[in-house]
């Protein structure tokens, strides 16, 4: 039988209960999934999906990340809610794709793992399987795990083998309306210009769960936790002098502005420190970035396309500033400027939660 898989939280359940249920059944998994956005998080669930099927035992293939081809399909229907129409012709695209991989293996059943889902419709799910039943050969099984407990066996499997947990069905029109109705930030679509992690981004997680891969093949216990925190996402950044003459300079990480846009001159300076007379601003060079971090920047340039961890970001806040409270804008320019300034900083500092990898 092959089983269409959609991510880790609903395939191990369901193929633990599916290899009780049917010992003798071979089961081969089926990663089809190009509504997963950005790549990123692709690349997450799929990493975490091939950990669970190897420690069940199940073959797994993947197939092909035509993220455009989806695009095309669901094109119209980018405001229809969760379990509307949009849900139906991704079910239809993935079953498409999973009944002609079954028939090329030559299988003749198919299910999905997208059943034990409490977030996605059955009655769908069991149209658009039907539906490729008569026009491939190919039947599709129906399976209910989600009834007499199972949704509670679940969440407990899940927590159990330490599963990652994703929020949101990886769709970025539901993205979307989900974070409009939660009136949070939509973090997972930012990355940073230069690729530096973000904390509590995906390419974040990404990385965790490499290690966790890493420990387990070492026979290291470790438990994944959640911690909250402030977090932070910078949008945009410019230092300009009059007449909208750009200086290269880079603002770091907590570095926010009220009103989004300041303008003065730099009043005094101590100790390499040198201040601003509106907003707490504080300006300081390369010389003396590099000469106390140890870094080896040639210019401000190079620094804002390929800048420090966010970790090494704060150690240096944490050497200017009395307090792990300030959120005072820090801007590192090769030379102090003499003339008026102008600063444009969009930023956002945000309530947040993020996973973190412990050895224990």
């Amino acid at each position: 039988m092959l089983v269409h898989i959609c991510c880790s939280v609903d395939s191990h359940f369901f193929l633990e209960k599916l290899q009780h249920d049917y010992p003798n059944e071979k089961l081969i998994g089926f990663f089809y999934d190009p509504n997963i956005h950005p790549y990123s998080e692709y690349q997450l669930r799929l990493l975490d999906v091939k950990r669970s099927c190897k420690k069940l035992g199940i073959e797994l293939l993947e197939g092909e990340y035509d993220f455009e081809a989806w695009m095309q399909a669901v094109r119209g229907l980018e405001n229809e809610p969760e379990k509307g129409k949009r849900c139906e012709v991704c079910f239809d695209k993935r079953f498409d794709v999973s009944a002609k991989k079954a028939l090329l293996l030559g299988e003749k059943s198919i299910t999905t793992t997208l059943l034990v889902s409490p977030l996605k419709s059955q009655e769908q799910l069991k149209l658009s399987g039907d539906k490729f039943f008569k026009e491939h050969g190919v039947e599709f099984i129906f399976y209910d795990y989600r009834k007499d407990g199972g949704t509670a066996q679940q969440s407990r499997v899940t927590k159990d083998e330490q599963l990652y947990r994703q929020d949101y069905c990886g769709c970025i029109y539901g993205l979307t309306m989900q974070r409009e109705q939660q009136d949070r930030l939509m973090d997972e679509m930012f990355s940073h210009v230069s690729n530096q992690t973000q904390p509590s981004s995906i390419e974040e997680r990404l990385e965790m769960y490499h290690q966790r891969d890493e420990l387990e093949d070492k026979g290291i216990a470790y438990k994944i936790i959640r911690e909250k925190f402030l977090n932070y996402r910078q949008f945009s950044f410019k230092l300009y002098e009059s007449g909208d003459k750009i200086i290269n300079a880079y603002a770091l990480f907590y570095s926010t502005l009220q009103r989004k846009k300041a303008q003065g001159n730099i009043e005094f300076s101590s100790k390499n420190i040198h201040y601003f007379n509106r907003e707490e601003i504080k300006f300081v060079t390369l010389e003396f970035f590099n000469s106390t971090c140890n870094f080896m920047y040639k210019n401000t340039k190079e620094l804002i396309f390929n800048p420090p961890s966010v970790k090494e970001e704060m150690a240096f806040r944490d050497t200017l500033l009395t307090s792990s409270y300030d959120l005072s804008p820090i801007i590192i320019v090769d030379e102090i400027p003499k003339t008026k300034l102008f600063i444009e900083l969009d930023a956002k500092i945000y309530e947040d939660v993020r996973e973190k990898l412990i050895i224990i």
